[in-house]
C-alpha cells in the first residue's frame, strides 16, 4: 500500500511494501520485433521452461532443496525472450528481499538472472527465540513511537515468521504489520521487522501505502464513465475494465485494514445514479468524487495498457475498485494490496481537498503494479524508488489523458492542495528539494530520509531525462531544473522515459534495488529499447550522473 505525502507537519502519506502515474500515446514497451507474434510462447510454456532451467541453474542462483520458488510475473519480449520473476521460501518460510528475475532466450536457454539478494540462505534453526507474542508487542511500542502524542486506539499486530535477506546475512526476522487509529478514527499502521533471535529492531516503516454515461468531476470537468446498467439505474462500474468499480465508504473507517483476515473493513456501497449523468463538479454531490475517482482509475488502466501492454493492475485482466468519503477530514488517499483497491479521503478542507484528483490515483494504482512486479521495499532507497515509480507514472498518466481541465505536468498533487497547505503542490519534480524535505541528488545519507523524500532523486531523474535541464515553461508552468554536477542534459521526452522506466521496473529491479541498482536497470532497458550507445542510453546514463548517481 501508498500513500502521498506533502511537506513535513502533514499527514498526506502513502505507504505499501509494499506500498505508488503516466502519460503519451507510445508504441510497445519492448523491443521492435525480430519474430511474428504468433510465435511467442504462452505463459505455462515459459514458466514449464522456467522450471527447467532452475533445476539445471540451482547452484548458480543460490537454490537448495531447502528452498521453494514460486511464479510471480511473467514478461515475454516481442522477439520471445523471456524474463519470470520469482518469489522465495526457506524451509516454508516467505524469504524478504529472496526474489529474482530469471532472463531467458527465446529458445528457453538461460541467460542470466537478476537477484534481491547474492548471499546464500541457510539458517541454523527456524524456532525463534522471540516469541510472537513479544514481537507483537514490539511493534505495538514501534507504532505508538511513530505517532507520539496521539492516543491510538484499536491496536492490532500480526507477526509472521520470515527470513530477513534485505538487510546484510540472512537471518530468522518476524515481519509484522501493525495497525489501529488515531482520535478521529483514521488509519494508522506499521511494519516492523524484528530479529526474531535477539528482539532488536531491523526495520519499520508506515504502511498506509480506483453503458456510457458521464460525469461531473472536482478536478476534470465532465468525463465520459462505462457504467453497468441495473434494471432502470446504471452501477458505477466499468466492465470494459475488469468491473472496476466506485462505492462510498460512508466517513467510516477499517480496523483491520491491514491484516490477512479483515471482517470490519469499511464497506464500499456501489455508486447508483438514474440517468448516467453522474455527479455536479462540487464536493456537496457525494457522487462527484466518485467521478473523478473511476475516471482516474479509467485513465491508469488505458494507459498501461495502450502505452505497456498491460492489462489490468496485476497484469490479468482483473479490475480493482476504489473507496471514496473514507474517515473524518482524512488528508490522504492510499493503495492496499489486502483488498486490491484504492481508497481516497475527503481532506481538511484547509490544507487538502479531496484527494482524488488524476495523479494521485495514478500514483496510488502505481503501487498495485510496483506490488506485482519488483516490489520494492518500502524503506532505505528501495522505498524512494518505489515512491519515485509512483510519482513518475501518475504524472505519466496525467500527461496521457490529455484533459483540458487538469492539462499535463511535473507537479504532484496541484490540485489537491489548498491555500493553508503554503505550497502549489505536494512534490516538484524539477526541482524536489522545492517543498522543503525532498532531495534533489543522491548522497550516502539518502536512504535515511523517509520515503516520500528519497524519492526526490529518482523524480529528478526523471525529469531530466523527460525535458532535460535549465529553464523552460511547458504547458504554462515555468521549470528550472538544475544538475548537480554542473552538466547540461538534454532530454529524450516522456514517452522515452515511460517505456524505460517500465522495463527496469518489470524486467530488472527487485525489490532490494537501490539509486545504484536504479542506474544499472535503467541503462539495460534503455539497451534493449534502443541499443547500447545510443543517443536515449547515453541520456539516462547523463540523467543519473546529473543526480550525482555513477
Amino acid at each position: 500500500m501508498s500513500r502521498i505525502r506533502p511537506a513535513r507537519g502533514s499527514r498526506l502519506t502513502a505507504a505499501g511494501t509494499a506500498a505508488t502515474a503516466a502519460a503519451l500515446l507510445a508504441a510497445a514497451l519492448a523491443p521492435a520485433p525480430t519474430a511474428d507474434a504468433a510465435a511467442r510462447p504462452g505463459r505455462s510454456t515459459v514458466i514449464r521452461d522456467a522450471a527447467a532451467v532452475l533445476a539445471r541453474e540451482a547452484a548458480r542462483l543460490g537454490l537448495t532443496p531447502a528452498q521453494g520458488t514460486s511464479v510471480r510475473d511473467v514478461v515475454v519480449d516481442p522477439d520471445g525472450s523471456r524474463h519470470v520473476r520469482y518469489d522465495r521460501t526457506y524451509r516454508q518460510l516467505p524469504v524478504v528481499g529472496g526474489d529474482f528475475v530469471l532472463h531467458l532466450a527465446p529458445d528457453g536457454s538461460y541467460r542470466g538472472a537478476d537477484r534481491a539478494t547474492g548471499r546464500d540462505i541457510s539458517l541454523p534453526t527456524i524456532t525463534p527465540a522471540v516469541k510472537a507474542p513479544r514481537a507483537a508487542d514490539l511493534a505495538t511500542a514501534a507504532l505508538r513511537a511513530a505517532n507520539a502524542g496521539e492516543l491510538l486506539k484499536h491496536l492490532t499486530a500480526r507477526p509472521q515468521l520470515v527470513v530477513d535477506a534485505l538487510h546484510g546475512a540472512p537471518r530468522l526476522a518476524w515481519r509484522t504489520e501493525v495497525t489501529g487509529q488515531d482520535t478521529l478514527g483514521n488509519p494508522v499502521a506499521r511494519t516492523v521487522v524484528t530479529d526474531a533471535g535477539t528482539g532488536r529492531q531491523i526495520d519499520a516503516w508506515d504502511s498506509i501505502e480506483t453503458a456510457t454515461g458521464d460525469g461531473k468531476s472536482l478536478y476534470s470537468g465532465t468525463v465520459p464513465l462505462q457504467t453497468t446498467q441495473s434494471g432502470s439505474a446504471y452501477q458505477l462500474k466499468d466492465p470494459t475494465r475488469g468491473d472496476t468499480y466506485t462505492g462510498d465508504a460512508e466517513n467510516k473507517t477499517d480496523l483491520c485494514f491491514l491484516t490477512t483476515i479483515c471482517v470490519s473493513r469499511a464497506p464500499a456501497t456501489l455508486f447508483y445514479d438514474s440517468d448516467n449523468h453522474w455527479g455536479s463538479g462540487t464536493v456537496s454531490d457525494r457522487s462527484s468524487a466518485a467521478v473523478d475517482a473511476q475516471y482516474g482509475t479509467d485513465v491508469t488502466w488505458d494507459y498501461y495498457k495502450n502505452v505497456h501492454g498491460r492489462s489490468g493492475i496485476a497484469g490479468d485482466g482483473k479490475g480493482s475498485y476504489n473507496r471514496v468519503h473514507y474517515g473524518t477530514n482524512y488528508n490522504n488517499a492510499f493503495w492496499d494490496d489486502n483488498c486490491f483497491c484504492m481508497t481516497y479521503g475527503d481532506g481538511d478542507g484547509t490544507t487538502l481537498g479531496p484527494l482524488v484528483a488524476l495523479d494521485v490515483a495514478g500514483h496510488e494504482m502505481t503501487h498495485g503494479v510496483t506490488s506485482k512486479t519488483a516490489a520494492l521495499a518500502y524503506s532505505g532507497e528501495s522505498g524512494g524508488l518505489n515512491e519515485a515509480t509512483s510519482d513518475i507514472f501518475g504524472t505519466l498518466v496525467e500527461w496521457y489523458a490529455n484533459n483540458a481541465s487538469d492539462p499535463g505536468d511535473y507537479l504532484i498533487g496541484e490540485k489537491i492542495v489548498r491555500s493553508g497547505f503554503g505550497k502549489s503542490a505536494l512534490r516538484y519534480m524539477d526541482k524536489p528539494s522545492k517543498d522543503g524535505n525532498s532531495a534533489d541528488c543522491w548522497s550516502s545519507s539518502v536512504g535515511k530520509l523517509d520515503v516520500h523524500y528519497s524519492s526526490g532523486v529518482a523524480n529528478h531523474f526523471a525529469y531530466l531525462l523527460a525535458e532535460g535541464s535549465g529553464a523552460k515553461t511547458i504547458n504554462a508552468v515555468a521549470y528550472d531544473s538544475p544538475t548537480c554536477n554542473g552538466s547540461t542534459v538534454t532530454g529524450i521526452g516522456r514517452d522515452k522515459l515511460g517505456k524505460i522506466w517500465y522495463r527496469a521496473l518489470t524486467v530488472y529491479m527487485t525489490s532490494s534495488t537501490n539509486y545504484a541498482g536504479a542506474r544499472t536497470a535503467t541503462l539495460n532497458a534503455a539497451k534493449d529499447l534502443y541499443g547500447a550507445g545510443s543517443t536515449e542510453y547515453n541520456a539516462v546514463a547523463a540523467a543519473w550522473s546529473a543526480v550525482n548517481v555513477g
